[in-house]
């Protein structure tokens, strides 16, 4: 690799990893500060939940939309315009909320911030792997991903310290100073090759017009769902399990998802590590699939639990299901370039939105058999799932990315 392409592949890295980092921050932000936001904004503490659910819901929809916009685009017009596209959005979306005075002006920002959001992790994962070489783009995308959930780490501890105010405009600010590193950035040269034929580019309908193209796209799709069952059930709801446990404390919610994201971090650092040794994706995807169903197991098994074991427990259960990167990067090498910008920003998006069904899954079964049962079920049913997704996908660590969808 010449010094320029060096450079060039560097700086991708970075700002991927910055972006990602400045986009979980965003991501995180609300769940931190919403108590004393809704608060400020008049909210009465008895629809607190329910007009946070409400906001929280707009987020997630306006990245289910905004996943599908950028995706395409990405195939359309480029990695690098979706890449700062979508942090302008959501960074100018991060500072308006800061200037909100109603929860309907709340609401529709986190819908605008939800669409930027949906874009940077796929853009710049795909940047990263079209622009190094199949032997050492596992070591791009860990970076992307480590460096990236800190972000959540970084809302913790800046809402827990400053203004729901002050605290949107530190992550705007954060974004708008991403694209002072636009300055350089080079497109990937693979996009650009293709850009030059009449090959259809973005076309969201071939995932779905072809039987084996839409059995890969679904089984990318699926084998991300145990991660966000974590995040979204266990470590969401670890006040009421808490009390189910007979924990002698109140389990913080806002600390275990902090923590567990620090073991997500240290999980992709380490997954993607393996990835390098073992020469495989697949391999390291079972890994922790399996390091995951044991962790849910001593979760939900934790009888009399305190405080500081639950901090450890969130630790081991965010690095357990700290696979994010390379489920990603699974997700960008299975299909040609003229597809690979949709698939890698839709998937991710359509798991995150899957906590929906997950947590509505749970919440019947708890009714039905107790909320450790319950929780357990939905738990091992995702894992198997997703198991069963893997097993129907090509390893592709070896793969080259220099081809098209047809």
């Amino acid at each position: 690799m010449n010094p320029s392409n060096k450079r060039n592949v560097t700086l991708i890295i970075i700002v991927a990893a910055l972006g990602y980092f400045v986009d979980i921050y965003d991501l995180i932000l609300f769940s931190v500060v919403r108590i004393k936001s809704l608060q400020d904004l008049g909210v009465a503490d008895a629809d607190m939940l329910s007009v946070g659910a409400t906001i929280i819901n707009s987020q997630m929809f306006g990245m289910l939309i905004g996943g599908i916009l950028w995706g395409v685009l990405g195939d359309k017009k480029g990695r690098l315009s979706v890449l700062f596209g979508s942090i302008i959005v959501y960074s100018l979306a991060n500072i308006a909320n800061g200037f909100v005075s109603s929860v309907t002006a709340y609401t529709i920002i986190r819908f605008i911030a939800g669409v930027g959001l949906a874009g940077e992790l796929g853009a710049g994962i795909t940047l990263v792997t079209e622009s190094m070489g199949k032997e050492n783009r596992g070591y791009g995308t860990m970076i992307v991903a480590g460096v990236g959930l800190f972000g959540a780490v970084a809302a913790a501890l800046i809402g827990g310290h400053y203004t729901w105010q002050t605290s949107y405009f530190i992550g705007g600010g954060m974004g708008l100073l991403l694209l002072f590193l636009r300055v350089g950035l080079a497109e990937s040269g693979l996009f650009k090759d293709v850009k030059e034929t009449s090959i259809q580019r973005g076309n969201i309908l071939m995932l779905f017009n072809n039987a084996g193209r839409f059995k890969k796209y679904l089984c990318c799709i699926l084998i991300g769902l145990p991660l966000w069952f974590v995040v979204g059930v266990l470590i969401t709801f670890s006040p009421e399990f808490g009390k189910a446990l007979n924990a002698t404390g109140i389990l913080n919610a806002g600390k275990g998802i902090m923590y567990c994201y620090i073991g997500i971090a240290v999980g992709d650092v380490v997954a993607g590590f393996l990835c390098q040794m073992l020469r495989s994706r697949k391999k390291v995807m079972l890994i922790f699939l399996l390091l995951t169903a044991v962790a849910i197991v001593v979760y939900l098994n934790a009888k009399g639990l305190s405080p500081e074991t639950f901090i450890w427990l969130s630790l081991f259960l965010g690095f357990a299901s700290g696979y994010w990167a390379t489920f990603v990067t699974i997700a960008s090498e299975q299909f040609g370039t003229n597809l690979r910008a949709t698939v890698t920003t839709t998937v991710p998006n359509f798991v995150r939105g899957s906590v929906v069904a997950v947590t509505l899954s749970f919440q019947f079964l708890k009714g039905e058999y107790g909320i450790l049962q319950g929780a357990m079920i939905v738990g091992f049913v995702c894992l198997l799932i997703a198991l069963l997704a893997l097993s129907q996908l090509k390893e592709t660590f070896h793969k080259d990315l220099d081809y098209v969808e047809v």
